[in-house]
């Protein structure tokens, strides 16, 4: 993927950000994620029924790079089982890690494949999937 192509979708991912706004509704599992070293803030909500997600929103104040992963996850979480998205937030993890990773799991998240590059935005890339990763893990129980 070129390097505006990568851009272009953080943009529109940012600037119109799928599944946005954390529905009034107790069966969303909730977690709060912060990065201490900047404004990132965010919520994320996961409605799983039968170990699958049916539904994942996210809200919160936070970067363009953190707002448009948080957005670009949800997309890619939303109806997968918990064990296939503990496979995309762990490879994703990787990537993000400069670790040997499975590229076709990722999907459109593949946009972040450089971030490594800045090193203080790593974190912003990787908040929200360690919200969702926290959920997962609370959901095996």
């Amino acid at each position: 993927m070129d390097s505006k192509l990568k851009r272009d979708t953080m943009l529109e991912n940012y600037q119109k950000p799928a599944n946005k706004g954390i529905p009034a509704d107790n069966s969303y599992v909730k977690v709060n994620s912060k990065n201490e070293s900047c404004v990132d803030n965010i919520d994320i909500a996961a409605k799983i029924k039968n170990g699958v997600i049916e539904d994942i929103k996210f809200d919160g104040e936070a970067c363009a790079i953190c707002i448009s992963s948080a957005s670009i996850m949800t997309k890619e979480l939303k109806g997968k089982t918990l064990e296939s998205a503990k496979l995309i937030i762990d490879n994703f993890e990787r990537m993000i890690n400069e670790l040997p990773y499975d590229e076709e799991l990722l999907g459109e998240l593949n946009v972040y494949n450089e971030v490594y590059k800045q090193p203080s935005r790593k974190r912003c890339a990787l908040l929200p999937m360690q919200s969702a990763k926290k959920i997962i893990e609370l959901e095996k129980y």
